[in-house]
C-alpha cells in the first residue's frame, strides 16, 4: 500500500447511486485508489456472485465482505486465501459467519405466517426486478442467496415485534437500504471487518488505518468497527440516525459523495504522511456531528 489504509465500502445508495447503481460519481477516486494500491473491500447485503460481477466491472481483485457479514470472501491466488479458517466455497476461499440459507429459509417461513410477508425466495426473478429496479441478470444473481433473506416490511409499530420473533427463533432482522434482511445472530458487517481488518494487519504488520462507508442502520456495525467512519445522505438528503464517535457526514448521496469525501481522506492521509516525515500518519477523526436526520 503506498498509503495505509483499508477502505471497507457499502455498496447500495453508497458507493453506486440508488437508483441506477452507478458509481460514475466516484470513478476518478476509484482510478486514485488503484494508482495508491489502497485496498478496496465491497461489504455488502448483496450476494458472492453480485459482487463477483461488480468487481469486474470495478476491475477489484480484492477480499469482499457479503449478505450483511455472511462472509469474507478471498480471490483465489491472493494472499489472504490461505489464511487459518478459510474453508473451499464455490471456488473461493472463505471466513464463514452466516448461517446456510436454508436454514434461514426454514425460520422465514414462520415469520411469513404471522407477519404476512414475502421474501427474495418467495419472488420471481421479475419481482425481484420490480422491488429493486435490477435488471434480469442482476435480479438472477440476487437471488443467488448464501445467507440471508431479504424481504419488505414497512418501517412501523411492528418492526420490533419483528425483531423480537426473529431473535426467539435465534436470527436477527437488520433494515438495509431497501429491504429488511433476517439472518443469523451474531453476523453483522461490523464482525466481519473486524475480522478482514486483524488479516490485512497480519499480513502486511504495518500500521494501517480503517475507513468504512455506508448509508443505512445495517452499516452501523461496520462504521463503529473502524478509525474513521463516513455516513452517506439517503437519496432524500437525510441521514439515518447514528451517533458514532468521530463520524464524518458526506456532501452528497451515492457516488458523487462518495468519491468526494474519499478523495478529501486520502489527501489528508497523505498531507499528514508528509508532515510527519514519513514516520506514520495522524488521522483526526473527530466528530463533524452526530447524525440524526439532517
Amino acid at each position: 500500500m503506498d498509503l495505509p489504509l483499508l477502505i471497507f465500502t457499502d455498496l447500495d445508495g453508497t458507493l453506486l447511486d440508488h437508483h441506477t447503481y452507478s458509481f460514475q460519481g466516484a470513478e476518478q477516486t476509484l482510478r486514485r485508489l488503484r494508482e495508491c494500491s489502497i485496498p478496496l473491500i465491497l461489504t455488502s447485503s448483496k450476494t458472492r456472485t453480485e459482487i463477483l460481477k461488480l468487481q469486474e466491472r470495478l476491475g477489484l481483485n480484492e477480499p469482499f465482505i457479503s449478505e450483511n457479514g455472511g462472509g469474507i470472501f478471498f480471490p483465489p491466488g491472493h494472499a489472504l486465501s490461505d489464511v487459518a479458517g478459510a474453508i473451499p466455497f464455490n471456488g473461493y476461499r472463505g471466513v464463514v459467519f452466516g448461517r446456510p440459507y436454508a436454514v434461514i429459509r426454514g425460520a422465514f417461513a414462520d415469520l411469513r405466517r404471522k407477519f404476512h410477508v414475502r421474501g427474495f425466495g418467495d419472488m420471481t426473478v421479475d419481482e425481484i426486478m420490480h422491488h429493486t429496479g435490477l435488471n434480469r441478470e442482476e435480479a438472477t444473481l440476487a437471488a443467488q442467496r448464501d445467507f440471508t433473506e431479504p424481504f419488505l416490511f414497512p418501517a412501523d409499530a411492528r418492526s420490533e415485534e419483528m425483531a423480537e420473533a426473529a431473535a426467539a427463533a435465534g436470527l436477527a432482522a437488520t433494515r438495509g437500504g431497501r429491504f429488511l434482511h433476517l439472518m443469523g445472530a451474531g453476523q453483522d458487517k461490523g464482525r466481519a471487518v473486524a475480522e478482514a481488518t486483524r488479516l490485512f494487519q497480519e499480513k502486511t504488520r504495518g500500521r494501517i488505518i480503517t475507513v468504512g462507508l455506508g448509508d443505512a442502520p445495517n452499516d452501523l456495525p461496520m462504521l463503529q468497527a473502524v478509525e474513521i467512519p463516513v455516513l452517506l445522505p439517503g437519496p432524500d438528503s437525510t441521514f439515518a440516525d447514528m451517533d458514532i464517535p468521530g463520524l464524518r457526514l458526506a456532501p452528497f448521496p451515492g457516488s458523487r459523495g462518495w468519491g468526494m469525501i474519499v478523495a478529501s481522506i486520502l489527501d489528508e492521509v497523505a498531507r499528514q504522511r508528509c508532515d510527519d516525515g514519513n514516520t506514520g500518519p495522524r488521522v483526526h477523526t473527530a466528530a463533524r456531528g452526530s447524525a440524526h436526520n439532517k
